[in-house]
């Protein structure tokens, strides 16, 4: 199992606020830990079909999403499998988990889909505020959803995940999570909130 070639996947959208969720928590990995070269984590951000090539090459796939699970905010939730595309199609926060929803269903139809595959997701709170961060709850669900994905490559994979002597870059600094929030203009200098008939679409 310890060969397996494993994707760690965070995908969202950190312009608005909580959506960023998946990709905040992929960046601590990277920044934190030493993965070995089987194991991959990726900023899948909104990109949809252009995820495809790196998931026709995983045999596992960890996803980290923020997900309308119709629980309470900040509540914080494992599936795995079949699960996965479930919960994808029938509660989006997002447009992007339409576009993976069918990123799944074509690396079926080509008989390359992951053998395994996870989401550890978080019920949102708040979603639009452009230019935001995380909102506080949420944050506080980073260590959390980093902690269950060692865990599953720990436990799942057998894989050994040492930390890193010195923090290591994973996403580019103007946008990296402490830069991202602490330099954001004043409401008075920018909109924050977005055009609701955009947002309806996506719930």
């Amino acid at each position: 199992m310890s060969d397996e070639r494993i994707l760690v996947l965070g995908i969202g959208n950190i312009l608005w606020a909580d959506e960023g969720f998946g990709v905040r928590v992929v960046e601590e990995l990277e920044a934190r830990y030493e993965l070995p070269d089987h194991v991959r984590a990726l900023d899948g951000g909104t990109q949809g079909l252009y995820l495809l090539p790196y998931l026709e090459e995983a045999d596992a796939v960890i996803i980290v999403d923020a997900i309308d699970y119709g629980l309470l905010p900040a509540s914080l939730k494992l599936l795995r499998d079949e699960e996965v595309p479930a919960i994808l199609g029938a509660r989006k926060v997002s447009l992007h988990q339409t576009g993976f929803q069918e990123v799944l269903a074509l690396l079926r139809f080509r008989g390359c889909a992951p053998s395994r595959l996870w989401l550890v997701g978080v019920q949102p709170e708040r979603l639009d505020d452009y230019g935001g961060g995380l909102t506080e709850a949420i944050a506080a669900q980073v260590e959390p959803a980093l902690a269950l994905v060692i865990d599953l490559l720990t436990t799942e994979f057998g894989v050994t995940v040492g930390r890193r002597r010195f923090a290591a870059g994973f996403t580019a600094p103007a946008i990296s999570r402490a830069k991202y929030e602490a330099e954001r203009p004043a409401a008075e200098e920018a909109c924050r909130i977005g055009d609701a008939r955009v947002l309806a679409g996506w719930r």
